[in-house]
């Protein structure tokens, strides 16, 4: 995987960016299944009844926190520096 840069982005429920301060040039299909998984973690939270607005990845190389936004999702990228 590409190293994630720094910076934010929407999803809608439909998976379709729409707003973003990601750099061009990376690959935006890469954002698009980074998106899905909070958008999806958000649904299936609130259909089990679980009010979950706010979720977190911490990995070795970044940390990813995602926010519940209307059905979709607002996106933070944050690289770790080394």
């Amino acid at each position: 995987m590409e190293k994630l840069p720094s910076g934010s982005f929407r999803i809608s429920a439909a998976g379709e960016i729409s707003a973003s301060t990601i750099p061009g040039g990376f690959p935006r299909e890469t954002l698009t299944e980074i998106g899905e998984m909070f958008v999806q973690a958000f649904r299936t939270a609130q259909e089990q009844g679980i009010p979950l607005k706010e979720l977190g990845l911490d990995y070795a190389g970044a940390k990813i926190t995602g926010r519940e936004a209307r059905g979709g999702a607002v996106v933070f990228l944050t690289p770790r520096k080394f």
